[in-house]
């Protein structure tokens, strides 16, 4: 869950034409129509490390078994790091597993692949009506749903309440001219201490950039069919790259412009004391109370503000699908399985243990807790990268976008030129 914001694609190593065979399990007779098997069968699953707790998956797995006589789940947990190769291998094979978790940017490279089962028809069977849009349209390909919504988690501001107040702020902002003005207070309160950032961002936290370019009314991409074609030089997105550089500059961030947020890790530098605010996932908080652990008692938690007052800005929302490989023996048992997994019972189960859903009507579980529920609200306004097997190549390389912040916020290029360079190499990745 928390390899979202890393890379979780690359080029696939295997020739799929192996893979000519897909959706010929035994799942399926000659005609199309989907034949259970009689006898003992075994149900393989394969999710990722740090997602589902352990608690969850157990009644998830006792519960299949006991209304599917002779099953037997075979749970396997795997790691992010070499899942793309090794989900490569196994797409591509006779001996895939049923059910498997991807990351929502892996999901349009494997669907153009042909090794992911078409859940079109499907999709009512698995609470398709209450699916985030986000997730939605990342499990899709060329009209098509290869990918069902699994959970998501977005960014949220994490400030410290005690500063807040010290600094003669009596509430979150709701406006990104609330949030500069918040800013000022703090550093009028706190700016004589060299070491105090009012809010720590670093150079290429492009996350945070694409919700000022989305509350701009921009995007990364306009989508033309499966066509993707860059638009970072538009006006729109323009304004959300200068509002980005207008926070660095009057925020007084000492992070670094050519890295991102993990490098140095940001919730450590929070949890050093001397940081105000920072733009994060919501379980940074755990990660930043290792260096002080009454961190957590003094932090709060906003939504990242619109422009326009009272509204949030559009986040990033990363996370997980759930698809049937196309050569799946038992895609019967796997969509069971799916519907199960779907169900208001375990998405209000995921949400308990805060994530975000993939439906949307069990959010307001998050709202229990003050750092989730900002999260929460967010969460109807999320928005994810272009749906093109393109983006596989991008997260896995030199992001375009990071270089596209650095090069503007140090001066290498003027806006006009970043933006055209981004888009250039953004296109070329598309084409690939």
């Amino acid at each position: 869950m928390r390899s979202w914001s890393k890379a979780l694609v690359g080029g696939f190593a295997v020739a799929l034409a192996v893979a000519g065979c897909a959706g010929s399990g035994s799942g399926n007779d000659s005609a199309g129509q989907t034949s259970a098997p009689s006898g003992p069968r075994t149900l393989t699953v394969w999710l990722m490390n740090g997602s589902a707790p352990t608690t969850l998956t157990d009644e998830l797995h006792k519960e299949f078994q006991a209304s599917h006589k002779d099953v037997t789940v075979k749970y396997e947990i795997q790691q992010w790091n070499g899942i793309q190769d090794k989900l490569t291998t196994a797409l591509a094979s006779n001996d895939a597993p049923d059910v498997i978790e991807i990351g929502n940017t892996q999901a349009p490279k494997f669907a153009s692949e042909n090794v992911l089962e078409d859940l079109t028809a499907s999709t009512g069977d698995f609470n398709g009506a209450n699916w985030l849009s986000s997730l939605k349209d990342s499990g899709s390909w060329d009209g098509k749903q290869y990918a069902i919504p699994f959970y998501a988690a977005n960014r949220e501001i994490l400030y410290r309440k005690d500063l807040f107040e010290q600094a003669g702020i009596t509430a979150p902002p709701t406006s990104r001219e609330e949030w500069l003005a918040a800013i000022g207070k703090l550093k009028a309160k706190f700016g004589s201490d060299p070491d105090f950032q009012a809010l720590y961002l670093p150079g290429q936290n492009w996350y945070t950039l694409l919700s000022f370019i989305w509350d701009e009314g921009g995007d990364i991409a306009k989508k033309d069919g499966t066509k993707f074609t860059a638009s970072l030089d538009s006006a729109e997105a323009k304004a959300g790259l200068e509002f980005y550089k207008k926070l660095v500059e009057e925020s007084g961030t000492k992070a670094p412009k050519d890295a991102d947020e993990q490098t140095p890790e940001q919730a450590g530098i929070y949890g050093g004391g001397k940081v105000a605010m920072f733009v994060a996932l919501p379980w940074e908080l755990a990660t930043a109370a290792k260096s002080d652990p009454t961190i957590k008692d003094k932090t709060g938690a906003f939504p990242i503000p619109s422009k326009t007052a009272g509204k949030t800005a559009p986040v990033f929302q990363g996370g997980s699908n759930l698809a049937v490989p196309a050569n799946s023996k038992d895609k019967d048992l796997a969509k069971e399985y799916l519907k199960l997994i779907s169900s208001d019972k375990y998405q209000a189960g995921f949400a308990k243990a805060g994530m975000i859903p993939g439906t949307s009507k069990d959010v307001s579980l998050l709202e229990a807790d003050p750092i989730n529920a900002a999260m929460a609200k967010a969460s109807a306004n999320g928005k994810a990268v272009p749906a093109t097997p393109g983006w596989a190549t991008i997260e896995a390389g030199q992001n375009p976008i990071k270089d596209l912040l650095t090069a503007y916020l140090t001066g290498a290029k003027s806006i006009d030129q970043a933006t055209k360079d981004a888009n250039d190499a953004l296109n070329k990745a598309f084409s690939s």
